[in-house]
Order: C-alpha cells, then sequence, then structure tokens
C-alpha cells in the first residue's frame, strides 16, 4: 500500500524512483562527457605535443571510464552521506561533494590519460618517466576537475531537471 501513496506531486513512489534513477543517469553522461572533454583537452595541450588522433584517443578512453564509473560507483549517494552535517545548497556543501566528485573521477581518468600518453610517448623513443609526469598531471586536473565540477553540476542538473519534468527547489 505504501508503494501507491502519492506524493505532492501525484506521482507514486515507484515512478518517483524511477525519474531520479533516470536524472542520475543523465548526470552521470553529461558530467562524465564533459570532464573528459576538458580533461583530456588540457592533458593533451600541457603535454606540448598536441595531436588529434592523441586526444581523441585519450577523450573516448576517459569518457568510456568516466561512464563507467558513473554507473558504477553511488556518487551521490556517498556525497550525501559524507556531506549530512553541511546545508543542502550552501557553499560548503556544493564545495565538499565537488571534492568528493572530484576524487573519485578525476584520479582515476588522469591515471588513463597519462599512461596512454606514457605508452605512446616511449613508444616512439621518448624518455619520459611515468611517475613525474602522472603527478604533474593530476594537480593540474585536481584542480580543473574541481572548478568544472563546481559550475557544471549545478547547471546540468537544473537542465535535467526541467527536462524531466522537475522544478528546483521541490
Amino acid at each position: 500500500m505504501d508503494e501507491v501513496q502519492n506524493t505532492e506531486n501525484g506521482a507514486g513512489r515507484p515512478e518517483q524512483a524511477a525519474v531520479m534513477r533516470r536524472i542520475g543517469r543523465q548526470m552521470s553522461i553529461v558530467m562524465g562527457v564533459s570532464l573528459s572533454l576538458s580533461l583530456s583537452l588540457i592533458g593533451n595541450l600541457s603535454s606540448g605535443h598536441f595531436t588529434v588522433p592523441g586526444f581523441l584517443i585519450s577523450f573516448a578512453a576517459s569518457t568510456l571510464v568516466s561512464l563507467a564509473i558513473g554507473f558504477l560507483v553511488p556518487v551521490k549517494p556517498l556525497g550525501d552521506r559524507l556531506c549530512a552535517g553541511l546545508r543542502p545548497g550552501s557553499l560548503a556543501r556544493r564545495c565538499a561533494e565537488s571534492f568528493i566528485s572530484d576524487c573519485i573521477y578525476t584520479p582515476v581518468i588522469t591515471l588513463l590519460m597519462v599512461w596512454l600518453a606514457y605508452r605512446g610517448a616511449a613508444a616512439h623513443g621518448a624518455p619520459v618517466q611515468f611517475a613525474p609526469m602522472f603527478l604533474h598531471s593530476l594537480v593540474v586536473s585536481m584542480v580543473v576537475g574541481f572548478v568544472l565540477i563546481f559550475v557544471l553540476m549545478p547547471l546540468y542538473l537544473g537542465i535535467i531537471l526541467k527536462k524531466n519534468g522537475i522544478q528546483r527547489g521541490h
């Protein structure tokens, strides 16, 4: 009986859960693609050896990884649990949620992109060391990732909520 109980907007709980799952998937896709696109572009540009094929390979691989993370790791519930003591919508909570997402996505994406770049450079005989290459890239990527997540998450959420017929703040 509890499952068919109506809420303010007339939707039952199973329908609400389905809509929330759909919103979560949509957010995972747009955030994953945006983060992958930006980090691939910045990583390739900062390497000093930008090539279109290198960028495309990096972007495709990091997009697949970020989508896998988005669909397999419960980022939103984890963030909600870790930020439970912070007021929803506050600057502190937004910063904490952005940092949590950044810590989940960015190191994995950066590791993959640097590994691909390292493999390519080493195959062409470049005298590169993986650890310094990775650490430098990780620092840059964490900063860029945090800013992107902080700025894009609320923008995309507003668009996706509206697309799904949900008024923000309700």
